[in-house]
């Protein structure tokens, strides 16, 4: 299974050139998790988009739903991993994001470089596109 990125996301949900994520993976194989949901609907302006993304969204698997404190302790420890070894993580965003990916054994599908620092500090599985 892959955790596909807001990154991703918005690269497909885009109006010109969108992002073929059929090219990339197998739709079968896709996850997702509720901040991955928040971070791409929040940045819909046009009503009627919203409400198609919205449905898309919520009819593919959610990994950790509700969060748990548990996801939150390991986004926590995968940021100050990441800082300990000098890497920086943009958005703490992304470390709840790897904490799913990561209690879950789940690819993340990416186009942001936070997940190549969270994967060399954990276990993580990324693949940029």
């Amino acid at each position: 299974m892959i955790l596909v990125d807001t990154s991703v996301w918005i690269a497909t949900f885009r109006r010109r050139d969108p992002l073929a994520l059929s090219d990339v993976c197998d739709f079968d194989d896709v996850a997702t998790c509720l901040p991955v949901i928040q971070e791409v609907l929040q940045g819909f302006t046009d009503e009627r988009a919203y409400r198609i993304a919205r449905d898309a969204m919520y009819a593919l698997p959610i990994v950790e739903s509700p969060l748990g404190s548990a996801v939150f302790a390991t986004a926590v420890d995968l940021y100050r991993a990441a800082r300990k070894a000098g890497r920086v993580v943009r958005s703490s965003v992304d470390c709840l994001i790897a904490a799913c990916a990561l209690g879950h054994n789940l690819e993340v599908l990416h186009r942001d470089r936070d997940f190549v620092s969270l994967a060399a500090v954990s276990g993580l599985r990324e693949r940029s596109v």
